[in-house]
């Protein structure tokens, strides 16, 4: 792969989805969705997608990301042909499937075909529907290389391939599957990289594989959401942290939310201890299969459940628009997934809340985190119920 150059000219903004010449149908689905007014990084990048410039970009959760380079793309795809146009590339199936559902809202009054295709799912389907045709694919990186190498997946047509959240895909172990995967794209082909954070691993990588790219980028210090608000509560031991949850439970009416923990085992220890409280309670976490994945995130979806315990296997694979509170019960080892679960809620200009549960040992952790995002972490409020 060659090094490319990058623009580093200042970008255009576009201060309305009218000013952006879309097809009517795709502006009538955009509305439709809820937005009124394009975020910063629409603004900014869903332009230089529809002109099928290469671009790496950087937003934080919340702030319509997916549906930037969803616009850009599908504004591109030609609805004569049932060809696939457009690759999206997602490091897991919940993202790969939050992505299809953005994409079938905004697609809603388009003649636009799309098709997740994902591992956890029958191989004997994708090829069903990618014979009918799909325009759009969205994917998983093992499952988009298997079909791209054994031509199930027709790639003569690509004018565009998205990575999504590519911090993860590369920090997980995909970035050998994604070379491969390029080994088989057109060489002309778009290529656009997304994600919350952006790596200087990431950066490099990005060097190789994109041609003169536009750039937009979110500074750290501008990545803490606004409208969520961030608590701690010290609870000193580890073992307080299950009393102060029901405390807060107790103190507040909570529509929605989402208790992050680092581990399965301690997930599912927590929702049971929740489920004998009386709570509804939903846990998901990777030894689940994607069947019953789906099912736990369509149940809270419709309110069956009111908590979703959960590991970081869905810090940026779900967008659920009641959620106004997270907790994080652990404090993530990773200080690049804080600001993907705290995304969960406060969406894309609601308010949110994110409280965090903090034992003596993660006091440090907590300062990072600080640091980190140039943000401040203030002590819980008597009145915290005011900030909902």
């Amino acid at each position: 792969m060659t090094q490319h150059t990058e623009d580093t000219a200042e970008i255009k903004e576009y201060r309305s989805f009218d000013d952006m010449d879309l097809h009517d149908n795709l502006l009538r689905g955009i509305y439709a969705y809820g937005y009124e007014r394009p975020s910063s990084i629409q603004m900014k990048a869903i332009v230089p997608v529809i002109q099928r410039r290469d671009i790496i970009a950087q937003a934080q959760s919340g702030t319509g990301k997916t549906a930037t380079f969803l616009i850009g793309s599908l504004q591109q795809i030609d609805t004569s042909t049932k060809h696939t146009q457009v690759v999206v590339i997602a490091p897991t199936r919940e993202l790969a499937l939050q992505i299809l559902s953005v994409c079938t809202e905004l697609s809603r009054y388009m003649d636009i075909q799309a098709h997740c295709a994902i591992g956890g799912t029958s191989i004997y389907n994708d090829i069903r529907q990618l014979e009918k045709g799909a325009h759009i694919v969205i994917g998983t990186p093992g499952r988009i290389l298997h079909l791209s190498s054994k031509g199930i997946l027709k790639l003569n047509n690509i004018k565009s391939i998205i990575l999504d959240e590519v911090d993860e895909i590369f920090s997980t172990g995909f970035k050998d599957q994604v070379y491969d995967i390029f080994q088989y794209f057109p060489e002309e082909c778009q290529v656009g990289l997304f994600s919350a954070t952006m790596q200087e691993s990431t950066l490099e990588i990005s060097r190789k594989i994109l041609r003169n790219p536009i750039k937009v980028f979110v500074k750290n210090d501008d990545v803490t959401l606004h409208g969520i608000s961030q608590f701690y509560i010290d609870v000193k031991k580890e073992y307080y942290k299950f009393d102060t949850l029901l405390d807060i439970y107790d103190k507040l009416t909570i529509s929605q939310a989402i208790i992050y923990l680092n581990s399965k085992k301690k997930a599912e220890l927590v929702r049971e201890k929740l489920v004998e409280n009386g709570h509804s309670v939903s846990c998901i976490h990777g030894d689940l299969s994607q069947k019953e994945r789906n099912d736990v995130i369509k149940d809270y979806r419709r309110g069956v459940s009111r908590i979703l315990i959960a590991t970081d296997i869905i810090a940026r694979g779900i967008d659920v628009q009641q959620v106004s509170i997270v907790i994080n019960y652990d404090l993530p080892y990773d200080k690049d997934v804080y600001i993907h679960r705290i995304g969960r809620s406060g969406r894309f200009g609601r308010k949110g809340i994110a409280i965090n549960l903090v034992s003596e040992k993660e006091y440090q952790t907590l300062q990072t985190i600080e640091n980190y995002y140039s943000t401040e972490i203030s002590e819980m409020p008597m009145n915290i119920e005011s900030y909902l």
